[in-house]
């Protein structure tokens, strides 16, 4: 919506009609959800539960370690989302309309395609799923974090003038395949929750989409003081590609070591009651 409707009002209405627009619709929707929403006595927290006890899961270093992920699947997206149609204007001189018709590109996919990533990880399991999304993520923001640049090598025959970077249609193709990879791993990272906390969802899923949320608004507030500081409208990528850095190097020393990641079979320890039943069904032929 932010994409296609914000972009047709501004134009059509000024600015000041945006918020109040969007505030009509926040009004709709709060009358529909209390007029045919219904609460689940299955779902209620139970009474002997203190809200003390909810926040010792801030202890749980898995914990930390989802809201890590979270604040890049979904506060990355959230906040590239925000970000995009401002770069296409400042980077390549695009007129707004255009500039949130191609920001879609990346934030469209990233919606929808979240429920094929539950599917994946239903499939695969979480582990791979997250994995494979943050190496994609990281190529994408590595490739994405490079700057226009131009530069002059001297030779025999005079000056020569080189250009690089991406030019619009890469730049739109490498964030579309960014906003597919944040939709798998924002399902990825909920189905890890649902798979270590099966009795707890409610509250350890609160603190990942807090952290998730958290990400979506400081995020933009910090690509902005990155663009002040160096002129380089790319360091919103250098920043994520860092922050994605962190996260593989995280999951590789807690995860990746002891898990199946490529297809292959892991490592796992040898079950002595299956080995001595083969042993016990192969008979031994004396050596002559």
């Amino acid at each position: 919506m932010n994409k296609f409707v914000a972009p047709v009002l501004l134009v059509a209405f000024g600015w000041t009609m945006v918020p109040k627009v969007y505030a009509a619709i926040m009004l709709g929707a709060l009358v529909l959800f209390w007029l045919f929403s219904h609460q689940d006595p299955a779902h209620l927290v139970p009474s002997n539960v203190r809200f003390s006890d909810q926040l010792k899961a801030l202890k749980d270093p898995r914990v930390l370690k989802y809201c890590q992920y979270y604040s890049i699947v979904f506060g990355g997206y959230v906040a590239l989302s925000l970000w995009m149609v401002q770069y296409y204007v400042g980077e390549y001189g695009l007129d707004i309309r255009i500039a949130a018709l191609l920001a879609a590109c990346f934030s469209l996919p990233g919606g929808v395609l979240r429920a094929i990533g539950g599917i994946l990880s239903d499939k695969y399991g979480a582990h791979k799923v997250t994995w494979w999304v943050m190496w994609v993520s990281w190529i994408c923001l590595f490739l994405l974090s490079y700057p226009q640049t131009d530069f002059t090598v001297v030779t025999v025959s005079g000056p020569t003038t080189f250009h690089i970077g991406l030019n619009v249609y890469a730049f739109t193709a490498l964030m579309a395949v960014l906003g597919v990879a944040f939709a798998f791993g924002k399902a990825s990272v909920f189905k890890y929750i649902s798979d270590d906390y099966p009795q707890n969802i409610g509250a350890i899923s609160g603190i990942v989409g807090l952290a998730g949320g958290l990400g979506g608004f400081v995020l933009p507030i910090l690509f902005g003081i990155l663009l002040d500081w160096t002129g380089i409208r790319s360091s919103a990528f250098m920043l994520m590609y860092g922050v994605v850095w962190v996260s593989l190097i995280w999951m590789y020393w807690t995860e990746v070591r002891r898990a199946d990641v490529l297809g292959g079979n892991a490592a796992a320890p040898v079950n002595k009651s299956a080995a001595s039943a083969v042993a016990q069904r192969v008979p031994l032929r004396p050596v002559r």
